[in-house]
């Protein structure tokens, strides 16, 4: 996943060198007549072009999640893969059995999906509503959930909401390793029918935008 980019930064001494250089000449040459200029001036120059060849560029370090070549897609990938995170830390806090196996389901189609991306950044463009809305707002549900769970909330609001997402998780699942199945297939399939519970489901609850 993540990768080590490295990047050449030219050295600041070089500067340095010639700008000391300049000062001290300019320090003991009567640098108002235009021959000593010249030379303060070329005694520069050729203190930063020693002083270059003797201090190479540093090379810096650093890693970013995804290095496709295409920025937009690195950060797609870098959002899925934040929203995944989550999507795991969710699953360790609920104890129901039946929603945990969905959420497992999602969550292992979705790395499925960063990778097939990640090895071909041409296929993005067919998982941008999955990364853009169903994900997300996949989270959101199973965050709202989590919240009403972990405060105990038993009014009838929050029991339909629990209801619903337990209902619906399998299929949500099911959606989502429809979305990875598509992106082998020949021609990409349309999920919209295959995602429909999960759309019904945001809406009747106000929790789509």
């Amino acid at each position: 996943m993540s990768k080590i980019i490295r990047t050449q930064k030219p050295s600041v001494l070089p500067f340095y060198a010639a700008a000391l250089v300049f000062v001290v000449l300019c320090a003991v040459l009567p640098v108002y007549k235009l021959w000593a200029l010249l030379v303060a001036l070329g005694g520069a120059a050729v203190a930063f072009g020693v002083a270059k060849r003797t201090c190479p560029p540093r090379v810096v370090e650093h890693e970013v999640p995804f290095h496709t070549g295409v920025e937009d897609v690195d950060q797609m990938l870098t959002d899925i893969q934040q929203k995944l995170d989550t999507l795991h830390a969710l699953n360790e806090a609920l104890p129901d059995p039946q929603l945990s196996a969905a959420m497992t389901r999602m969550e292992k189609a979705g790395r499925s999906i960063v990778e097939a991306v990640e090895a071909n950044p041409a296929k993005a463009k067919q998982v941008r509503r999955f990364a853009n809305y169903y994900l997300p707002d996949a989270v959101n549900v199973l965050q709202q959930y989590a919240k009403l769970a972990k405060q105990g909330v038993r009014g009838e609001n929050a029991a339909a909401i629990r209801a619903e997402v337990e209902h619906n998780a399998a299929s949500i699942a099911t959606a989502f390793e429809n979305q990875l199945d598509a992106l082998y297939a020949a021609e990409s399939m349309d999920l919209s029918a295959d995602l429909t519970v999960l759309q019904n489901m945001l809406k009747g609850q106000g929790l789509s935008k």
